[in-house]
């Protein structure tokens, strides 16, 4: 709008205020001008010294305002405006904090605006905790609100039709439960991601990224050769009579799951180290050279895209010519080379959610996300076994029985680092916990501060909760 720094500046009467632009992803440009070159001057800290409004066409001095910007993607966003912008990446809200926020802010807010009040609302808490999981799995907390609302509406219609019907008749409080939850707002919006209990040969669980959290990814990978014989799946199905023997080389591969480019070149990428990989480790082995191998990523209709499958494509297809399924209750993540390095991938906060979230056990992750593990949250961590590779041998190892799978010599990469669950201590009298406090650095490291099991009292919120709503 023009002149809308000037008013800015009028309206709170101080020449370095704090200026919030929102969702500045999400400029436009058309006939009337293009947005980006404007803010392009009045973000940068060389330019914005000598401003001139062409509005009211008077200089102004800009350079003592601090600018802050809110984005939900990168893309979208100019690249010389980016280049002017110090990023700071901030991670959704997680299963626990928004419990503490909808039990302190949202349900009093909701029950005010709405009218009902305290006393005629009485939502249970397993209610709340299926809310968020199966509902609300966004990184903020808006979805959560809206459906708060949506209850507290409802219950307040009940309220006014019982009372019209019967106002003689007192009436209680609305009971919100399991059972009756789907009545208000709904079926379930998100289901669980686990599509096997037990993954069969040839079917791998990953860990990816997504714009609501993390997600587990499952990758298919089934195989057919020439004599009519399939592997993988379910079951291997055998042909009644062999055709001849293939040349080494002549198998190919199909790739199926809406993948984009980088994901397509990760499934190159994964096919020829398997092939190397499988001569090293069983020369009689030849199922991945000969074989025409279909490779598939489920819910088709999800684009998906990025580099950090290369390590959960390479172990479908070996799962699968070795006819052997992978343990139990396995995830992984990392990027993996031709030489067979696992690099770097983003997003770990979010995917070790995910596969909590899911009930997985072990993760095996790339060694240089180590840090970015380590600075999870105690209660986050709690019941995961993380194991950080540097190469795929030691990626391996861990990821199939040693009794039912040929061995390596020796590993070509760092030593493993293995981080096992943080252990919460028991003490024999009652210790109350509050998830406000943090943890205390010790000799040994962290201390570990449990997170209580039931809904946190209002009492028990974070003050950095409190601040940011």
């Amino acid at each position: 709008m023009p002149g809308k720094l000037i008013q800015c500046l009028k309206s709170t009467g101080c020449s370095n205020p704090v200026v919030l632009i929102d969702e500045i992803d999400k400029l436009g440009r058309d006939m009337r001008g293009d947005p980006s070159s404007a803010l392009l001057e009045v973000l940068d800290p060389e330019q914005n010294g000598s401003f001139r409004d062409h509005y009211l066409d008077v200089p102004v001095d800009l350079s003592n305002i601090l600018f802050l910007s809110t984005a939900n993607m990168l893309d979208t966003i100019p690249g010389p405006l980016l280049d002017r912008m110090e990023i700071i990446r901030l991670a959704g809200y997680v299963y626990e904090e928004k419990l503490a926020i909808a039990s302190k802010y949202l349900i009093p807010q909701t029950e005010e605006q709405s009218g009902i009040g305290t006393e005629r609302l009485n939502l249970q808490e397993e209610a709340l905790q299926k809310m968020i999981k199966d509902y609300a799995r966004e990184a903020g907390v808006r979805n959560l609100r809206q459906l708060l609302e949506k209850v507290s509406r409802k219950v307040a219609l009940d309220l006014v039709r019982k009372k019209k019907s019967a106002p003689n008749v007192e009436q209680g409080p609305a009971l919100i439960n399991l059972e009756n939850l789907s009545t208000y707002i709904g079926q379930p919006l998100h289901m669980s991601d686990r599509l096997y209990i037990g993954t069969p040969p040839g079917v791998v669980m990953g860990l990816a990224w997504t714009a609501n959290g993390g997600a587990t990814l499952y990758v298919e990978a089934r195989g057919r050769l020439p004599c009519g014989r399939v592997q993988g799946g379910m079951a291997s199905l055998s042909a009644e009579s062999a055709k001849g023997e293939s040349k080494p080389g002549s198998g190919h591969m199909q790739v199926t799951g809406q993948l984009g480019s980088v994901m397509s070149e990760s499934s190159s990428i994964s096919l020829t180290y398997a092939r190397l990989f499988m001569r090293e480790l069983d020369p009689t082995n030849t199922f991945l050279d000969v074989a025409n191998i279909h490779l598939h990523v489920p819910e088709g209709a999800t684009p998906k895209d990025g580099p950090s499958a290369g390590v959960t494509m390479t172990s479908a297809l070996l799962s699968c010519a070795l006819e052997r399924p992978l343990l139990a209750d396995v995830a992984m993540t990392g990027e993996l080379t031709l030489m067979g390095k696992v690099l770097k991938v983003g997003g770990i906060k979010e995917k070790v959610i995910a596969a909590r979230r899911e009930g997985v056990k072990t993760l095996l992750l790339p060694l240089q996300n180590e840090a970015d593990y380590m600075e999870i949250k105690e209660y986050l961590r709690d019941g995961l076994t993380a194991h950080f590779v540097d190469h795929f041998d030691d990626a391996y190892r861990l990821m199939f029985d040693p009794k039912e799978v040929p061995s390596l010599k020796s590993s070509r990469g760092l030593p493993v680092i293995t981080v096992q669950p943080p252990t919460i201590e028991k003490a024999e009298e009652p210790v109350e916990i509050k998830i406000h406090k943090m943890p205390e650095e010790t000799d040994t490291g962290l201390k570990i501060t449990p997170l209580p099991r039931g809904l946190p009292s209002r009492s028990e919120v974070p003050s950095s909760l409190a601040k940011s709503l």
